[in-house]
């Protein structure tokens, strides 16, 4: 099925990582033209430019994405670069330090938010008149079911994924109007280094991943974890016009465990 992505514009934040490189291949296979953040220009050329994507068209930045005039800078130069931003594909996320509600840190809260909240905000907050002036565009958001589910020992995370959803909702109504769409992917755990460390994080008992993998997954009807390829590939439908009516929704990779609530 051809979905209508080639030539497209496409930015992606936090391009390095599990699911950051899974999008960055996925759409780079379907032809777009890309821009790509990560925090570091070490894994920017570790990881992208032995994808052999032609120099024309990529272009790489190092971004801070809980600092505001690095998300404006990146967003800037993508439009800058490129002309137009057709996807918007905001990914970046961080879990924190385990810690039960008596136990709170303000600071570790703000870490969280600042990562999986605001910097969600600051991407749309640039992106979205540059989308509205188009009167065309879509942005997906890499989630969580923690956008759904509580996390013991983990609240800060359930909390600001909840908060992203929110801003996603928001975010659907103010620009539906101007032919933009706006979804969250919301996958269980995924086979990224962020489960294991959360494995550790909530399992510390268990004596390997293996272990902790088993009884992660127990609740999930097909028992694994998410791929990051799975998470690319909800990402392309979503970006494509094929799933324009799609709107506002929270999509859930968890393996069916939605079937459960």
């Amino acid at each position: 099925m051809d979905l209508k992505l080639k030539d497209k514009v496409v930015v992606i934040t936090a391009g390095t990582g599990g699911c950051g490189q899974a999008l960055v291949q996925a759409f780079a296979e379907e032809g777009c033209r890309l821009a790509v953040s990560s925090t570091a220009q070490e894994k920017l050329d570790a990881v992208i430019a032995p994808m052999g994507i032609p120099a024309e068209r990529i272009m790489t930045d190092v971004v801070d994405m809980t600092v505001e005039q690095q998300v404006e800078a990146f967003i800037k130069a993508a439009y800058t670069r490129f002309g137009r931003i057709d996807v918007l594909v905001v990914n970046q996320g961080y879990e924190g330090k385990r810690a039960l509600l008596e136990d709170a840190s303000i600071e570790n809260w703000m870490e969280v938010f600042r990562v999986n909240t605001f910097g969600v905000l600051y991407a749309l907050k640039y992106t979205a008149p540059i989308m509205k002036r188009q009167m065309s565009g879509a942005v997906v958001i890499n989630c969580s079911h923690g956008a759904y589910l509580g996390s013991p020992g983990l609240s800060q995370y359930s909390a600001s994924k909840h908060a992203t959803y929110g801003l996603a909702k928001s975010a659907t109504l103010e620009l539906a109007p101007y032919g933009v769409h706006v979804n969250c992917i919301c996958p269980g755990g995924i086979d990224t280094p962020m489960i294991r460390r959360i494995e550790q994080m909530q399992l510390p008992h268990l004596a390997n991943h293996e272990e902790r993998m088993q009884a992660m997954t127990a609740g999930s009807p097909d028992k694994r974890y998410c791929r990051p390829e799975e998470v690319a590939y909800m990402a392309l439908y979503l970006a494509s016009e094929l799933s324009a009516h799609v709107n506002g929704s929270g999509l859930r990779l968890d393996g069916g465990m939605d079937a459960k609530d």
